[in-house]
């Protein structure tokens, strides 16, 4: 747990409170523990979501886990004042020690130093992102036909980017693709059912 505190820093800098909730929207807290547990813990399996630590918008561990596994949000844009609308605009990932030490190097910048190979799991899928450049995460940005917003999948982090150079980078197969291809940050998308819910326009045709 010795990387919590950074990550959680990492996190609150990149993710500067804004906005509100659109009137008619759900009046459950989205700032609330009990909302945020549920959220961000069901980005995994159940059997790894309902024993990890969880970890809230504001940096704060809201849950502390039994089995090595951390939840949280993982989208870097800033969170609504009344917090994320919805688990897919939240982006939670569930990883162990050694995803965090992955996405304190990511949030930072810098090349990630893992020990080894690592998963990730993200079951409510993201808000989209340029699927060939790390950090472009507006649609208007990307390289024209590179945008994915993602359904459920799960995520091979690499301790050695480079040996995923052999991996298609076509999200649009249903198989498994390189997002970031030639970067430090360069993982294996795992598409699992439910995947092309959000852009099903890029489903196998």
């Amino acid at each position: 747990m010795k990387y919590l505190a950074g990550i959680c820093a990492l996190f609150m800098s990149c993710a500067a409170l804004a906005g509100h909730h659109k009137e008619g929207e759900s009046a459950v807290d989205h700032t609330s523990a009990a909302w945020q547990i549920k959220a961000y813990s069901s980005a995994a399996p159940d059997f790894l979501g309902d024993f990890a630590t969880v970890i809230g918008i504001d940096g704060a561990i809201l849950r502390e886990g039994t089995n090595g596994w951390i939840c949280q949000s993982a989208n870097p844009r800033p969170v609504p004042s009344g917090g994320w609308r919805s688990a897919h605009e939240a982006m939670p990932a569930c990883h162990d020690g050694e995803g965090m030490k992955w996405m304190m190097g990511y949030m930072a910048g810098k090349a990630p130093v893992m020990e080894r190979d690592t998963f990730m799991w993200m079951l409510h899928g993201d808000m989209g992102e340029d699927n060939t450049k790390a950090g472009v995460l507006n649609k208007a940005d990307a390289v024209a036909g590179e945008w994915i917003e993602s359904g459920p999948h799960l995520m091979l982090m690499p301790k050695d980017p480079t040996s995923l150079a052999n991996y298609p980078t076509d999200f649009t197969t249903g198989a498994p693709y390189v997002m970031f291809p030639g970067t430090p940050y360069a993982h294996l998308m795992i598409p699992v059912a439910g995947y092309y819910k959000y852009q099903p326009e890029s489903r196998p045709k």
